[in-house]
């Protein structure tokens, strides 16, 4: 019992950490949402699809904190500490150069995107003027995470915390004074995020530049160094497409289904991701903790914090699904006075709650194979429940009726479906021992 107490103390000084950090990351949605969803129906669904394209986008580079966390915390285990934050200043390398590459390519393709997604007039202009004002912000989102991901490798998971508290606040006061304040509408909103994207991203840094210099790590960028980390992080990449693939789907769902059910989609969502992130603070305590035990070659220790980890994932689950389906009905007039919209919120929410359990579950276990390195399982198993899920969402997008029950419907396929299929496939994989690779 003793053993087992240790290692849940382990874990929660992960995973608290962690989870502030990861729970005021959604919060700049949330609050951009109760802001922009004041300003009418159009903006709050031009938001709903700006935030799902801006979000897939920095979603699809995650493994810029999933591959290093995974790099640092195996090398940091075997004892190797300078070769651990040199990958971990190559990674932010590569963050920077994404994001610089990346905010152009918005900027350009803004337009083309939202018409790609079928939105209306009015909320196409929206969506395409949160998107622009966006861009900008996108090199210090990167940065965001490859830093973090190089501080949760070394097991630190309280400066991310402070760092992005703060980012947090800043956001929400810059949102509201620029909305409503200064008279930009959407722009506002988008503006403040990027201010404190860019900030966050710049603290982060400094605080990694401190620990390499400590260790005697070079900061110049080399190349042999980014493109190891970029070669690294193509699976994890394939495997955040599918599920970035799989968000869109949904958006575009909740598209056909009317502006009711998209506005409600957009507060369900990200009532979904806060919980998600919530959840995943387990997960990136499994990373750390497997990754540094498979560098110390422990296996014995890795099979624990696997058990253990996942039995606090379903249970956090289950207590975020009740509060989630009991207090739909109070949280959805924060975001819309529209009474449409806020039936299609509390109905959605009930429907997320029931899967809240099987969710824990399946981030725990995402969360183990990333610390573990097994991107190119997760990349094959991915796309195979992204195959699995498609069709479902197809049949809700022809034959679901709009507002709240077609919601309710999609949130079914995605919650129950999509997640289903996770929790089979890894839980299968978690069964064996192939993925169980030791050393650094």
């Amino acid at each position: 019992m003793s053993e087992v107490r240790r290692l849940d103390r382990e874990i929660l000084a992960l995973a608290w950490p962690a989870l502030g950090a990861l729970v005021a990351e959604p919060l700049f949605v949330l609050v951009d949402s109760a802001v922009v969803g004041h300003l009418g129906t159009a903006q709050l669904a031009g938001l709903s699809l700006a935030s799902t394209l801006l979000v897939t986008l920095v979603g699809l580079c995650v493994f810029l904190a999933y591959a290093t966390t995974a790099a640092v915390a195996r090398r940091l285990g075997a004892g190797h500490d300078r070769e651990a934050l040199q990958s971990g200043v190559d990674g932010m390398w590569l963050a920077l150069l994404l994001g610089a590459v990346l905010a152009a390519l918005l900027w350009l393709a803004a337009p083309w995107a939202v018409s790609a997604m079928g939105a209306s007039d009015d909320v196409a202009a929206h969506t395409t003027t949160y998107l622009r004002w966006s861009a900008p912000g996108l090199p210090g989102m990167l940065l965001v995470l490859a830093a973090t991901g190089v501080l949760r490798g070394l097991q630190d998971t309280r400066t991310p915390l402070w760092v992005a508290s703060g980012g947090a606040v800043l956001n929400a006061i810059g949102s509201v004074a620029l909305v409503y304040g200064v008279g930009m509408g959407i722009a506002g909103s988008a503006m403040a995020t990027t201010t404190a994207q860019l900030l966050m991203g710049a603290v982060l840094a400094a605080v990694v530049v401190v620990g390499a210099r400590r260790r005697d790590a070079s900061l110049r960028p080399h190349r042999a160094g980014i493109w190891a980390n970029a070669v690294a992080g193509a699976p994890l990449f394939v495997r955040t497409l599918s599920l970035r693939l799989a968000i869109l789907l949904t958006v575009w769902v909740a598209t056909g289904l009317g502006a009711v059910a998209l506005g409600g989609h957009q507060v369900v969502n990200s009532l979904w991701g806060l919980a998600a992130f919530a959840l995943d603070a387990l997960a990136i305590a499994a990373q750390a903790l497997v990754g540094y035990g498979l560098g110390t070659g422990d296996r014995e220790r890795v099979r624990a914090v696997l058990r253990r980890c996942l039995q606090w994932g379903v249970a956090a689950g289950a207590i975020i699904g009740v509060v989630l389906a009991v207090a739909g009905w109070w949280i959805a007039p924060l975001f819309s006075p529209d009474p449409d919209v806020r039936v299609a919120v509390a109905v959605g929410l009930a429907v997320c709650g029931l899967c809240m359990p099987m969710a824990g579950w399946v981030f725990v276990l995402d969360g183990v194979l990333i610390g573990a390195g097994d991107g190119r399982f997760l990349a094959a198993a991915g796309m195979l429940t992204l195959v699995v899920y498609a069709p479902v969402a197809l049949m809700v997008r022809a034959w679901a009726p709009e507002g709240a029950v077609g919601l309710a419907w999609l949130w079914a396929a995605f919650a129950g479906v999509f997640m289903l299929a996770r929790a089979v496939t890894t839980g299968w994989r978690a069964r064996g021992e192939r993925w169980m690779v030791t050393g650094a």
